[in-house]
């Protein structure tokens, strides 16, 4: 198999994985984008190449999920301060490691997510919470900015305001899209934009049209109760995701020197 070919079926299969969870949950899987986009190629040019990706993903799911289903109380949230994170973001890179971001934002989703299964967040909150919101906008707008990892700080929040599936979906698919699209000036200006670069996302489009297609069946066949359980094992999943990979980015910090 050509390395040509092997580049391909990557792109098309991490177009699909990511477009179906938007068109399932609302995203939270854009964090693997780059971890295996770098396996067929450089991560700087990974991740220019996933961020116009994530636009034309949210832009077929948004299709499904249209104004109608979102929760504009929590947008009036969660969009200023998702501005404010990827502004944070941009700054952070030059002076934080995407490590200890990583590791703060892993460690409290996860102990969020645990207590779910354990009981102790079942019951939502009545109205939006400003404290909460910003919190969540801010550190998924961070961490958005610096490793496509803005998913679990926004579905802790969005879990938590016991949204029904149709608007908690959709709440969180355009916040997703608007720090896509947010982020994705800064990461064209690092990319290299010739035929090449073109000619990846052209042929990921397919597949991400299918991704998102087959991802919104999927969320109307699941009843509420099931698809946020999915919701918050996949929270678990992803926080573990974060959790290694920024102790393995932070190993000599955190144990010294091998």
């Amino acid at each position: 198999m050509t390395d040509s070919l092997i580049l391909c079926l990557v792109i098309c299969a991490v177009s699909f994985l990511i477009a179906f969870m938007k068109g399932a949950f609302g995203g939270g899987l854009a964090v693997i984008g780059i971890p295996l986009l770098s396996l067929v190629m450089p991560p700087l040019e990974a991740g220019a190449l996933l961020a116009p990706l994530l636009v034309v993903m949210d832009l077929f799911s948004l299709r499904y999920w249209s104004v109608h289903t979102w929760s504009k109380p929590d947008l009036v949230i969660l969009i200023p301060s998702m501005v404010v994170g990827v502004g944070g973001g941009t700054l952070l890179v030059s002076v934080l490691s995407a490590g200890w971001v990583g590791l703060v934002i892993a460690l409290t989703s996860l102990v969020f997510s645990l207590l779910y299964f354990a009981g102790g967040v079942r019951k939502g909150m009545g109205v939006p919470s400003w404290r909460m919101g910003f919190f969540a906008g801010s550190a998924s707008g961070c961490a958005t900015m610096i490793a496509n990892a803005g998913g679990p700080p926004l579905a802790m929040y969005l879990l938590s305001r016991n949204l029904s599936k149709t608007i908690y979906t959709g709440t969180a698919s355009i916040v997703a899209a608007s720090g896509n699209l947010l982020k994705l000036l800064p990461w064209l200006l690092i990319a290299r934009v010739d035929a090449a670069f073109l000619w990846k996302i052209l042929l990921a489009v397919p597949f991400i049209v299918f991704g998102v297609f087959c991802g919104f069946r999927l969320n109307q066949r699941l009843d509420q109760q099931r698809l946020f359980t999915i919701c918050h094992a996949l929270l678990v999943l992803l926080s573990v995701k974060m959790l290694v990979s920024a102790v393995l980015i932070l190993g000599p910090e955190l144990f010294g020197p091998a």
